[in-house]
């Protein structure tokens, strides 16, 4: 018979979320069912440019994941520096990273292995967005709407208005 502890199993989803996707909202929900607790950590280096400031970024996940079913079980903080300090330092039981397809795989690999190297305690749990996800990403969203492209059913409603408002802001 299995017995029950008091300690609460917490994972960390990082990313930098620039923007965050209906994919990574699907990661978000996939994990909570696995989880007690998840940790969006959303990482300061988004690269060279961000469409997003970290500020932003971080506002736009709350506000995405606040009206979901799963809100409760999920808290969203910046962050910078090694994933495997965080990992240690809220004492996470495994890391979050997702799959589209098998490119991705061979990078998330070496990350894990990496964050295994650093933080052995905490293992990476590898999982797959629902297939209607499959295909995007924050970067495809990016390109697409500063072409004049529609996003909107890619990304929540309140990422799509902020987006639309930042290009606004750059065409005058």
């Amino acid at each position: 018979m299995m017995t029950s502890t008091n300690r609460s199993k917490l994972a960390i989803y990082p990313g930098s979320f620039d923007p965050i996707t209906h994919g990574h909202l699907s990661l978000v929900e996939r994990a909570t069912k696995l989880f007690d607790r998840v940790v969006v950590a959303v990482a300061a280096s988004a690269g060279k440019e961000p469409f997003f400031t970290h500020d932003e970024r971080i506002q736009l996940v709350r506000q995405s994941i606040d009206e979901k079913p799963y809100a409760t079980q999920v808290e969203v903080i910046g962050f910078s520096g090694l994933l495997a300090d965080l990992a240690t330092e809220l004492n996470a039981a495994a890391i979050i990273r997702g799959l589209r397809a098998i490119s991705d795989f061979e990078y998330e690999f070496q990350m894990a292995l990496m964050n295994r190297k650093l933080a052995r305690t905490v293992e990476t749990v590898f999982l797959m967005p629902a297939l209607s996800w499959v295909y995007l990403s924050s970067t495809i969203v990016k390109d697409v709407a500063t072409h004049g492209g529609d996003v909107s059913e890619l990304v929540p409603a309140v990422v799509w208005q902020a987006m639309c408002d930042k290009i606004a802001a750059r065409k005058t």
